[in-house]
């Protein structure tokens, strides 16, 4: 089922209005019933996968506290979520090779045609996340079948999260939500405004991304120019675009999600941007990988927290695909941020007498650059395509302004304009920011008759803008 469409928007709003008139014991059952059926719409075997899946992790959970081989359990758990991940996203480059060393034709990777896997990432770094909570006493485990196995497969993040911590969301399923129309209305108005994102500008910025890929062998170097500028707008407003969407989804059930995305343009070194993109998985990283290794290997010193950085971003990489693209993405950040991290004081030293604001703006200018030429291990669909791509980058002939212009729809440059102003005001100028969220949120007519303008306008946009499926980025994890 696509997630842009009018048959969806009307299932959502339907199932949130059939919510609360529910009885509030059938409620969960409901919302795991509509999950399960939307699962179904992409593959009937990848929702009985799931079930099983989320069965066993259930049931390690419960074991977990009462067992004598608390270890044994654990990291039969662990390994199971690992390799079940390894046979559905990695069997071909991680697989398959191995087995054809023996000259035989089994080719692992063809389950994956057959279960159709998407989502299959996010879930597993929830069932994990779950496992070692129960194993570290964070949380006691969940009793409720039903309940687990909404955490897993609850509908509005399923495709391509935010990935949920199970001690954030199972105990909102503990409290019994009453109909707030104001909760529902906002909840509505962020899914509204993410599905902008998506429509309006990475979905017009698609065409000239995956064009530019696709033809890299006669690509210009201004173009490429063009597309290490674009591709993170592009890369943030699908990304987001979902996120908001599933942030509002969830809203309007009376459930919190972890948030995703904090102004990550305006971070001013990769460490901090890292702190701000895809804040669910990064935080996820941070939490069992980088803390568990420093900890671990705290004797080491400094070179612990080196060592978890280099790890932790390496595994990173590996997460989002199999390939050698992906782990480069991985061990570039870990460079950029052990870079970061031994020459602060010299950093400090050397712009301390810069402008202060002329410090922001070239901080901020370098970690978008250097984020938007990480990307194009991101984008391209093999390594030799990378080595294109970065020895035909300063061979420029056409005007990059002049190839934007011809190239870009004028609306989406508008948009991201827009976009960029409003953000930097929020960011920067927290007096003139508190104005426009006073006349923004303000109970005078005239307010309310402005707010309905922007969603009519929104709402019209998409629909002349929606008639093109562009899948979510992030969908293929």
């Amino acid at each position: 089922m696509e997630i842009i469409s009018l048959k969806f928007a009307l299932l959502v709003i339907a199932s949130v209005f059939i919510f609360y008139l529910l009885n509030p014991k059938y409620r969960i059952g409901f919302l795991a019933f509509l999950s399960c059926v939307f699962i179904a719409s992409y593959s009937y075997y990848l929702l009985v996968y799931i079930l099983i899946y989320s069965f066993i992790n259930y049931y390690i959970g419960i074991r977990l506290p009462e067992s004598k081989f608390k270890k044994v359990v654990f990291r039969t758990g662990i390994i199971f979520n690992l390799l079940q991940l390894i046979i559905l996203k990695y069997a071909s480059f991680a697989i398959d090779p191995i087995i054809h060393i023996f000259n035989s034709n089994l080719h692992i990777s063809k389950l994956s045609e057959i279960i159709i896997p998407v989502g299959i990432s996010f879930m597993t770094l929830q069932g994990i996340g779950y496992l070692i909570n129960v194993k570290m006493g964070w949380e006691k485990p969940e009793i409720k079948f039903l309940n687990f196995l909404l955490y897993i497969t609850f509908y509005p993040k399923f495709l391509s999260g935010p990935i949920e911590r199970s001690n954030h969301f199972l105990p909102q399923l503990k409290v019994t939500q009453l109909f707030n129309e104001q909760q529902v209305a906002e909840g509505f108005r962020i899914a509204l405004f993410g599905a902008f994102k998506k429509v309006a500008i990475a979905n017009q910025l698609a065409p000239f991304i995956t064009s530019t890929y696709a033809n890299l062998n006669s690509a210009e170097g201004s173009s490429l120019w063009i597309l290490l500028i674009l591709q993170p707008l592009y890369l943030y407003f699908d990304f987001s675009g979902y996120t908001d969407m599933a942030i509002g989804f969830a809203k309007a059930f009376g459930i919190e999600f972890l948030p995703n995305f904090n102004r990550p343009f305006f971070a001013e070194n990769v460490t901090t941007f890292w702190k701000r993109f895809h804040m669910s998985l990064s935080s996820w990283f941070n939490e069992y990988v980088f803390k568990q290794i420093s900890y671990k290997y705290r004797r080491w010193g400094i070179s612990a927290s080196t060592f978890a950085v280099f790890v932790t971003f390496v595994l990173f990489g590996i997460w989002h695909g199999a390939g050698w693209n992906f782990m480069i993405l991985g061990l570039l950040q870990s460079v950029a941020i052990n870079y970061e991290f031994f020459t602060k004081k010299l950093r400090v030293s050397l712009f301390s007498k810069v402008p202060n604001y002329f410090r922001i703006c070239f901080g901020r200018t370098i970690t978008y650059l250097f984020f938007g030429g990480s990307l194009v291990f991101f984008f391209s669909p093999d390594i030799n395509s990378t080595f294109i791509y970065f020895s035909k980058l300063f061979k420029t002939n056409d005007s990059i302004l002049e190839i934007t212009l011809k190239e870009i729809p004028l609306s989406a440059l508008i948009f991201i304009t827009i976009y960029f102003i409003t953000e930097l005001i929020n960011n920067d100028f927290k007096n003139a920011s508190e104005i426009l969220e006073s006349f923004w949120s303000g109970d005078k007519k005239k307010n309310m008759l402005f707010r309905w303008a922007i969603y009519s306008s929104v709402i019209a946009i998409l629909v002349v803008l929606g008639n093109t499926v562009q899948q979510f980025i992030y969908a293929q994890f």
